[in-house]
């Protein structure tokens, strides 16, 4: 039974996600200003604020381990600073095939100085709207791994959602640890719109 305050602060995260993805829109000249507060209500009443993704290979074992996972997403309307933190896993475009998704952690943002460990290597600082993104698998080399060892920074906007819960099975499965303040802010979301056995059912495995 969800309660009162978490429905409360539920209704205000869908609100935010509402208007912010209908200015978005506006902004981009995909709406006009007609158009602008019917999107906001239409969004806000028969959208949902997470998605599923089914994720293969084992580059961000242990957190996420499985050979095919069903992943919950937190959707975000934009990817700043603000709604997107240090520490989380996120749903990024892969930049070397644009019709594919990564999973990785946000290990780095704009502002961020990057070192490497081999001293032939020159550090650098991540630039505006740039951010780094690493696998966590300590097995895998840089370029099995995939990430920004391999292909460098990528850009903000390329964040397409926070990974918030993980189903392996219909017997495993659990929240994923992101930063605090997004546990915080997802916390409502899980409550309302997690159903695991929506998930077991959807899952490819």
């Amino acid at each position: 039974m969800v309660s009162l305050s978490t429905w409360f602060r539920y209704v205000v995260h869908k609100l935010d996600y509402s208007i912010s993805l209908s200015w978005k829109n506006y902004k981009g000249g995909q709406i006009t200003d007609r158009e602008l507060g019917d999107v906001i209500w239409k969004n806000f009443f028969q959208g949902r604020l997470t998605y599923m993704h089914w994720n293969k290979g084992e580059e961000m074992a242990p957190t996420i381990a499985g050979k095919e996972v069903t992943l919950l997403v937190r959707k975000l309307p934009t990817a700043d600073p603000t709604r997107v933190f240090v520490g989380d896993v996120v749903v990024v475009k892969d930049p070397e095939k644009q019709d594919n998704y990564l999973v990785r952690r946000l290990a780095a943002v704009e502002g961020y100085e990057m070192v490497s460990t081999d001293e032939k290597d020159e550090g650098f600082v991540l630039e505006k709207d740039q951010c780094w993104v690493v696998a966590e698998n300590e097995k895998l080399k840089a370029k099995e791994a995939n990430d920004s060892r391999k292909f460098g920074p990528v850009q903000m906007t390329d964040i397409v959602g926070r990974v918030i819960y993980c189903l392996r099975s219909a017997v495993d499965h659990g929240r994923v640890p992101n930063s605090h303040f997004s546990m915080q802010k997802d916390t409502p979301v899980l409550e309302v719109e997690l159903d695991v056995d929506e998930m077991a059912k959807s899952h490819k495995a």
